[in-house]
């Protein structure tokens, strides 16, 4: 049998090319090896997403994303969080075997400390208990379906590292084999993937491509990354370049190949270049974009196939339960 792999996507914002590169695409390629498992995060966006209307938007534009790029409801589970409820009947459970003390090194709360503390304010200003208690949701999700590995950024290896430590304890506890013991994979990226301006793509930095621009959006935005004075004439140093550096991400070998000797020999400038960065990236996206697109025109069809994953994921989520109410004593 094939192993578990689970991810969650949380609903907060658009995606970007970064997020695309860095963490969707991998994460579906696990389905060429592993049995997955995706869900929509919508409780844990709630630490900050307190808008309805915004939370249904998000949840939409997440689904519809990773369906146009390439995630097949029918193979594996894609549920929205919100839909089992025995997840959060779970995380209760696992909060009774919490030591306080794994909330207080949760980098998430600590990092909201620090902050606190450096604008001298109290240390737990505006700090709700759905930050304070989200490992403890993000256990039971991990564990409820018995998910081998996890993959995250190395930043996001404590999530997993609580999930296993409160796994062995419950198993241990009852003397037996309730939970898989989980094991995070670090997904391999093609480095930093710059934005308009060279540093990483990021939100924070106000330097992203959207993955759905359409053609004349993707243009404008294209045309605002940073190049340097060289003139037409000139020969110029692929890799060193914003524009081929993205571009070489997305294009073929044999592109990519061809791109670097136009860049060397001369005679091209950067309006060139980014044509042909846009070229690819129609190439590699345009036809996701009008699914993307048709989705977000159609949500029933997101409905069914989120309703789909939600009897699927309960047939299991309630079998686990059923195990962990035993053990508890309160089945």
């Amino acid at each position: 049998m094939k192993k578990i792999s689970l991810t969650g996507i949380k609903p907060t914002g658009t995606p970007h090319l970064g997020n695309y590169l860095g963490a969707i695409r991998p994460a579906l390629e696990l389905s060429k090896t592993y049995d997955t498992v995706y869900f929509i995060a919508d409780y844990h966006a709630l630490t900050t997403v307190q808008n309805g209307a915004e939370m249904r938007a998000n949840i939409y534009k997440i689904a519809a994303t990773w369906l146009a790029l390439g995630l097949n409801p029918e193979e594996g589970l894609f549920y929205k969080q919100s839909d089992i409820p025995e997840i959060f009947e779970l995380s209760w459970a696992l909060s009774c075997f919490t030591p306080k003390g794994f909330m207080n090194r949760a980098h998430a709360y600590k990092d909201k400390v620090a902050k606190n503390e450096a604008a001298g304010e109290d240390p737990d200003a505006n700090v709700n208990m759905g930050l304070y208690c989200y490992p403890c949701l993000m256990d039971a999700d991990i564990l409820m379906f018995s998910a081998d590995i996890v993959p995250v950024g190395k930043d996001q290896k404590q999530h997993v590292e609580f999930a296993r430590d409160i796994a062995i304890k419950f198993n241990k506890h009852f003397g037996q084999d309730v939970f898989t013991i989980p094991e995070p994979v670090f997904q391999e990226t093609t480095g930093i993937i710059p934005g308009l301006d060279g540093r990483k793509m990021s939100k924070s930095y106000d330097n992203v491509i959207d993955i759905f621009l359409d053609s004349k959006a993707l243009k404008k935005k294209i045309g605002k990354i940073v190049t340097n004075s060289q003139g037409i004439e000139e020969p110029k140093d692929p890799d060193s370049c914003n524009v081929f550096k993205l571009y070489k991400l997305f294009a073929t070998p044999e592109q990519t190949e061809a791109l670097a000797a136009r860049y060397r020999a001369g005679g091209m400038g950067w309006g060139h270049a980014k044509q042909e960065l846009q070229n690819v990236l129609e190439e590699h996206l345009g036809a996701a974009r009008e699914k993307y697109f048709y989705l977000l025109d159609h949500t029933e069809e997101i409905d069914k196939i989120l309703a789909y994953g939600k009897e699927k994921a309960r047939v299991k989520s309630k079998a686990m339960m059923e195990k962990v109410r035993s053990l508890l004593g309160t089945y």
